[in-house]
């Protein structure tokens, strides 16, 4: 495809106020594509171009040509990795890149000489890990452990702690053709601050060796029910044949999605051994299915894995992302050992983060500014429970300090009361809101003994459980607040996420599993003593030679289900039974479940021995309360810091730049570990030498083609220059030095399709530099015009060529196709605009 000039309809949407992103933006992705392929360009142009991107950030891999699915632990360092931390390094980013997006006709598989096999998002996370064999049965290698996991703490707060450099919260962008990755992109960026309602289902399957997630469902339920999201919805079900949904965990091998099967930055994954396989295809449903039927992420191993739970997305990545975190930190916060697991998507989309609202004060627009001047912005949090904690300068899309820092007050005060029992805590010097929810966790489990609550701090968020067995959690009530206390400012926020205790609607369920195959004689026997004193005892013996392990714990998982004492509300079931014989491993498995939601009905005790020959999972007595933190009441607190109103008043020294024209934004972030973005941007031009110069393109034809060239002229008010450059996508594209002019000769195919940012730094004998204003095009570039009543689109056409109208009513939320027109002949294409469209902005795509 290839991208066209946009015609301005109206000027309505310029006027609007620009985007904010959140929980990172496009000021923090680095943008990976390969330069070998028109493809890849195109995406990560557009890619750029929808999320801001500077083009400083953008990375060229311009030596790989060999296919996009697997490639060589060297290879991916030659062609990928160094160069990436070259980049950063180099460019500044070191404190400011933390995702990286690799965008189409990338490798996706990295094997190392010893036949190690990891993702190459994995590789860019934490590292490549030649994890050699398994750590045992039910764990992977420690080696692969992920830090992060679980953290709830922002990324750069909390890297993994394996990587050997930096980290990158990365995800590959792609599809099996452009319009799909044009098309995944798009409805994600879409996503944001859009608060979606539709139900997440947590699928409970009949496939066993792939339904193993299911354990962790309850958690997932309960996190998001404390926090105010009913929308996170386990079930029990045989099909994958949804519609409207946001999210989708199941555990099928294979099956079909359909399109706009999922809302707009769904994320949806399923269980299964080749769901990375996503352009070596193995008959399994692979991740690009989530994402072509609408989902904004997906996730599947590289390589035939053993179904380790730790290898594939907790469902508690719902909770993260209904707190705000992007898709990319959602995801990564919930993989324990993400070694052999591909991330596909767009990591930035954040459908419930909220940014707030910022407003430039000064220095004016359109004045040239010298000397030290006055800086002036003004941000206002989106809600009271997200205040505004520090606020960042970023010139021309790079860091360039901090303007304000509005983190916890030392002094200020924090109570919590608990059934009536209060507790303090005070904010110390350099405390940050994890630092305060660990002290106030160990404050409030000082009193256990009083409240009844434990208290579990996980980032800036403490986790609070009722230990009061009989006691339900509608009588736990909550209440919390911050004072100023003895600080100087109250900038310490705490909240509570409801005023009492919600009760679960978890059942409480028991393991058990036994291995080795039976000899004749070989026994099991199960007591159940519930909860009312009466109990049943089942038992069974292998009476046949060469009988399995499977069909002897069958019979009693059978007497389970069948013995009336224990059909009743107080009793337990049988639930779940697998059978591992099938998979040639000498083993079988079940769950027993007490038949009654909630903590009482499942203090049930269960008493399982077996003959020597046998090993089960447990000996002896147990209750059914293996989820037991799932069955106790639970609430949150959340700990913030800053200020609802954040103003920034700062003195700038514009000698330290460049004279001419820069983008100054100003970015602040919210005081949660989310940390949603809130950012306003002016430009600015600065004087303060006599150097000035000016940058003109000088395109051959109003239809320029893409293998044509663009020639652009930079001539400055002096002959006694040193240096003269020119930037765009990538960084720099050429340089010339001791002339007093430069023209630059450009080809279009090595920036590749889509809209491109121009600008020239010139530098005097002297060392004075002056920057350019920013010219902008569009490769290839087709003139368009709008006359007549009623207004008619036109622009000259190719034979046989087909060409997408396209429109938006936002430049900053992406254009979607309207009409597709095929040229009959060498002469002018038309389309009438209709009368009801709104204000807004077109542009015509060349599909062919």
């Amino acid at each position: 495809m290839k991208y066209c000039a946009a015609l301005f309809f109206t000027l309505a949407a310029l006027l609007a106020a620009g985007p904010v992103w959140a929980g990172g933006s496009g000021l923090n992705v680095i943008v990976v594509v390969n330069a070998n392929s028109a493809e890849s360009l195109q995406l990560g142009n557009d890619y750029c171009q929808q999320r801001g991107v500077p083009p400083q950030n953008v990375l060229r891999m311009t030596n790989w040509t060999g296919g996009s699915v697997n490639w060589s632990l060297s290879q991916f360092a030659n062609d990928l990795l160094d160069p990436l931390l070259n980049l950063v390094a180099s460019r500044g980013l070191t404190n400011q890149g933390e995702y990286v997006v690799l965008s189409m006709d990338i490798p996706y598989r990295v094997t190392d000489s010893a036949g190690n096999q990891n993702s190459t998002t994995a590789a860019l996370f934490y590292g490549f890990k030649a994890a050699g064999a398994y750590g045992g049965p039910n764990a992977p290698p420690a080696n692969t452990v992920n830090s992060y996991a679980y953290s709830e703490l922002p990324f750069g707060e909390a890297p993994p702690d394996l990587a050997p450099t930096n980290a990158f919260l990365a995800m590959m962008l792609t599809d099996t053709s452009l319009a799909g990755a044009e098309s995944i992109l798009q409805r994600a960026a879409a996503s944001d601050d859009t608060r979606p309602t539709q139900a997440v289902y947590l699928e409970k399957t009949p496939d066993e060796a792939r339904n193993v997630r299911f354990p962790e469902f309850d958690n997932s339920v309960f996190e998001n029910q404390v926090a105010g999201n009913a929308a996170v919805i386990p079930i029990d079900s045989g099909n994958t044949y949804f519609t409207n949904l946001f999210g989708l965990q199941t555990g099928w091998a294979g099956f079909t999605l359909a399109a706009n099967e999922f809302a707009p930055g769904a994320m949806g994954d399923t269980l299964t051994s080749y769901g990375g396989y996503i352009l070596d295809p193995t008959g399994q449903t692979v991740a690009l299915a989530f994402l072509e039927a609408g989902a904004a992420g997906s996730y599947g191993t590289i390589v035939e894995p053993y179904n380790y739970t730790q290898k594939f997305p907790d469902p508690v990545d719902y909770f993260y992302q209904w707190r705000g975190f992007t898709v990319a930190e959602a995801y990564y916060q919930s993989l324990l050992n993400p070694y052999e697991g591909l991330m596909v998507g767009e990591p930035l989309a954040a459908p419930f983060a909220q940014p707030g609202t910022a407003t430039w004060i000064a220095p004016a627009g359109g004045t040239a500014l010298s000397g030290t001047v006055a800086l002036s912005a003004a941000f206002t949090a989106a809600a009271t429970n997200l205040p505004l904690t520090q606020a960042d300068l970023f010139v021309d899309g790079t860091f360039y300090e901090t303007l304000t820092n509005a983190g916890p007050a030392a002094g200020n005060l924090l109570t919590v009361t608990l059934n009536g029992d209060t507790i303090t805590c005070t904010v110390e010097t350099n405390d940050t809101p994890a630092t305060i929810a660990a002290n106030l966790a160990d404050a409030l489990n000082g009193e256990t003994n009083t409240t009844e609550v434990m208290a579990y701090a996980v980032g800036d968020r403490i986790e609070l459980q009722s230990q009061a067995l009989y006691t339900p959690g509608s009588n736990v009530t909550l209440s919390a607040g911050a004072g100023l206390g003895t600080g100087a400012v109250l900038t310490t926020g705490l909240n509570a996420a409801r005023p009492a205790f919600l009760d679960t609607t978890a059942t409480g369920f028991l393991y058990l599993g036994v291995e080795n195959p039976p000899a004749v004689g070989d026994w099991m026997q199960l007591t159940v003593l519930k909860t009312n004193g009466v109990s049943a005892t089942l038992a069974v013996t292998n009476t046949t030679a060469g009988a399995t392990i499977g069909a002897l714990l069958q019979n009693l998982y059978n007497q389970i289900n069948s013995t009336p004492v224990l059909e009743t509300a107080d009793g337990v079931v049988g639930t779940d039974y697998f059978d591992l014989d099938g998979l040639g491993v000498p083993a079988a498995q079940f769950f027993l479940y007490a038949r009654t939601p909630g903590l009482p009905a499942s203090l049930i005790q269960a008493t399982f021995t077996t003959s020597s020959d046998l090993e089960p999972a447990f000996s002896g007595s147990s209750q059914v309360t293996d989820n037991w933190g799932d069955l106790l009441p639970r609430n949150h607190l959340y700990v913030s810091s800053g200020l609802n109103a954040l103003t920034v008043n700062a003195a700038w020294d514009t000698t330290k730049l460049a004279d001419g024209w820069h983008q100054l934004t100003a970015v602040a972030y919210e005081g949660t570990s989310v940390r949603t973005q809130t950012r306003v941007s002016r430009t600015v031009q600065i004087q303060n030498t006599p150097l000035t110069a000016t940058l003109a393109v000088l395109p051959p034809g109003t239809n320029t083609l893409l293998s044509q060239q663009l020639q652009f002229l930079v001539t400055a008010n002096t002959t006694n220059l040193s240096r003269i450059e020119l930037f765009s996508t990538g960084g720099s594209l050429g340089a010339v030095t001791n002339q007093s002019a430069a023209l630059f000769t450009v080809t279009a195919t090595n920036l590749g399709l889509g809209l491109h940012p121009f600008y020239a730094l010139v530098t005097d004998q002297a060392g004075h530099r002056y920057q350019t204003a920013t010219v902008t095009s569009f490769f290839p570039v087709i003139s368009l015009t709008l006359a007549g009543t009623p207004p008619v689109l036109a622009w000259p056409a190719a034979l046989d060529h087909q060409y997408d109208v396209q429109f938006t009513t936002s430049l900053a939320s992406g254009f979607q196709t309207v009409a597709t027109l095929t040229a009959s002949n060498n002469s002018t294409l038309q389309w009438p605009v209709p009368l009801t469209s709104p204000a807004g902005f077109y542009r015509v795509r060349l599909d062919q």
